[in-house]
């Protein structure tokens, strides 16, 4: 009698290359037909929401967090092309499904310390209904500042302790880099000669699809990652190596050109993360195939920068030793950054057991400079605008994640994930989706399945 096995999910190889082809095409369709945009935003919605719904409840925390790192990817390409419901879409729909997640498969008793994050935000919210003046919408101004954070609090409580695979986790990754590797096929065509739209050392929208530099490189560089995990990890052909590496390379020159520095710093500082990680654990054999990759690495980065570099006039070699279009070395290197910080940390100072309220330091500057500047430092804002209670939000967000790690270490991931999040609320706050999702991903307990060995029976004559 034949036992009845349960059909499992398998991503192979095939259809990672046929999944990567197709979202190729779906980027040039968008191109060419802009409405196509609205079309592929409701189908993904759709199709996640769906999987999630009918899916055996074995298989939905898989979908919860393949539909999460989609949606969080393809952010600024459905912003950048029209394609979203509304500006903040893909942080709320994140939020329904962990909801809808949590309630097919519960959360860890163990996640609270992200319960006491949340309730933390509340005084925030209160503390704004007095402060804000009639020029900010309240209610939009809320959502706006804690949509983000929201959304990371409520993908740490559903990923706290959740069991996946190492296999699953690189199809999270893969997920991720689908929707990304859309958005460079519509860059390039957007935008097919980068000479003629060079000015200077700034950031260049023309560059970043007509959107914002800063959110487009932040999700190239996610990209950039990935596909160097792929490489390293699910690349066992030399076709297989070729074909990610050129991806990779695609995507690196895309970011190198939004002129953006910190989504690209902040993916070298996690592929850096993940290498170690993977050498420090791989046995003597397995390092000596990780340094013959890292030699086809660095000859395909060489060859990106030196292309970047030929294709924008030497400027981008200035843009990352800070110096202007004429070779001048500029005095900020945090083009304003750091001054923003000053004062929100001043804003603490003032305001130091309760802060100014959620988006209150955006009031503060209106009346004090007659203008409304948002701040690109989520760490700053929490001192101003939560007060002693942002202290003890940064101190949960950061020691949580460390105390998980020091009783489970599959994650190869893990400290590369907390960096994305670190370096991206430092330089972008939490304009997208991504820095708060990815978070959560550093508290999965990673497993690794055990290859199963065949029993074979002697037939008796």
């Amino acid at each position: 009698m034949k036992s009845k096995r349960k059909k499992k999910y398998h991503f192979t190889n095939d259809l990672y290359v046929l999944l990567v082809v197709l979202h190729l095409c779906i980027g040039a369709g968008i191109y060419y037909i802009p409405l196509f945009s609205k079309l592929y935003f409701t189908v993904v919605s759709l199709f996640f929401i769906g999987k999630v719904l009918m899916s055996p409840t074995s298989s939905k925390t898989m979908w919860v967090l393949f539909g999460c790192a989609y949606m969080a990817a393809a952010e600024s390409f459905f912003r950048m092309t029209g394609g979203g419901l509304f500006y903040e879409f893909s942080k709320y729909y994140i939020i329904l499904l962990v909801l809808i997640g949590m309630f097919f498969t519960g959360v860890s008793g163990k996640s609270y310390p992200y319960f006491l994050y949340l309730i933390l935000l509340v005084p925030s919210v209160l503390v704004a209904s007095t402060t804000l003046g009639y020029d900010l919408n309240f209610r939009k101004s809320i959502a706006f500042v804690l949509s983000g954070p929201v959304c990371l609090g409520a993908s740490a409580l559903y990923c706290y302790d959740k069991k996946v695979t190492q296999e699953q986790l690189l199809q999270i990754l893969a997920c991720m880099s689908f929707p990304v590797l859309s958005m460079m096929v519509y860059l390039f065509l957007y935008n097919p000669s980068i000479k003629e739209v060079l000015q200077g050392t700034g950031s260049n929208f023309a560059a970043s699809g007509g959107y914002g530099p800063n959110q487009v490189s932040t999700l190239l560089g996610l990209a950039m990652v990935a596909l160097t995990v792929r490489f390293f990890l699910k690349s066992p052909s030399f076709f297989l190596k070729v074909f990610n590496l050129v991806l990779l390379a695609l995507v690196s020159f895309r970011a190198l050109v939004t002129f953006s520095r910190g989504g690209v710093v902040a993916a070298v500082m996690m592929m850096v993360g993940f290498l170690v990680v993977l050498y420090t654990q791989s046995k003597f054999k397995r390092r000596q195939q990780i340094i013959g990759s890292l030699i086809l690495l660095f000859i395909g980065v060489s060859i990106t920068w030196m292309i970047t570099a030929n294709q924008t006039d030497g400027m981008i070699e200035n843009r990352y030793t800070n110096k202007n279009a004429a070779g001048v070395e500029k005095k900020d290197l945090s083009t304003g950054r750091v001054g923003l910080f000053v004062r929100e940390f001043q804003g603490f100072i003032d305001h130091p057991f309760l802060g100014v309220g959620a988006n209150g330091m955006k009031q503060v500057r209106l009346e004090e400079e007659g203008k409304i500047i948002a701040s690109h430092n989520e760490v700053s804002r929490l001192f101003s605008e939560h007060g002693i209670l942002g202290i003890i939000i940064l101190i949960i967000l950061i020691v949580t994640p460390l105390a998980y790690r020091n009783q489970h270490k599959g994650n190869l991931l893990f400290y590369s994930f907390l960096i994305f999040w670190f370096a991206t609320i430092n330089h972008s706050a939490m304009r997208i989706a991504a820095p708060g999702f990815i978070y959560g991903l550093a508290l999965l307990h990673v497993t690794y399945e055990k290859k199963r060995t065949i029993r074979r029976e002697r037939l008796i004559q």
